[in-house]
């Protein structure tokens, strides 16, 4: 019998919050050259505010999601829609993580149902809308 098993992957960051924007900043260290990424700043925001949201569910800190959305003030519909990201599969948040994603995954894209199996949703988002495949 095989038991579940389950990976926590923690990024730290911090964002900054300067006038008229928002900065996502990462600790860098002299060692460690900055490298370019293509990665969408609206995908990795949505992932980063999906995954504290629902620690703060897995916390205790809210009973629902209504409740916590009437705490952050925001709709319960986005909320929810932002909560469904947490079920992506790791090797999708990577690629979105890393900018390697298709220019087919965009934030619209991933707020629309996917299946809960991982291998499904690497068919489905590898399927681009003209219908060809690729690897996503």
């Amino acid at each position: 019998m095989t038991t579940a098993t389950s990976i926590t992957v923690r990024v730290p960051l911090a964002i900054r919050h300067r006038p008229g924007r928002k900065t996502v900043v990462t600790p860098m260290t002299d060692t460690v050259a900055r490298v370019p990424t293509r990665a969408d700043p609206a995908l990795v925001k949505a992932l980063a505010r999906a995954f504290r949201y629902q620690r703060m569910l897995d916390q205790g800190r809210y009973a629902s999601v209504t409740e916590m959305a009437a705490a952050e003030k925001i709709d319960r519909g986005y909320l929810g829609r932002l909560l469904q990201l947490t079920l992506l599969a790791p090797s999708v948040v990577e690629m979105i993580i890393s900018g390697r994603q298709r220019d087919n995954i965009t934030l619209p894209r991933l707020a629309e149902p996917l299946p809960t199996l991982w291998a499904e949703q690497l068919d489905v988002l590898a399927a681009s809308p003209s219908g060809d495949r690729g690897s996503p």
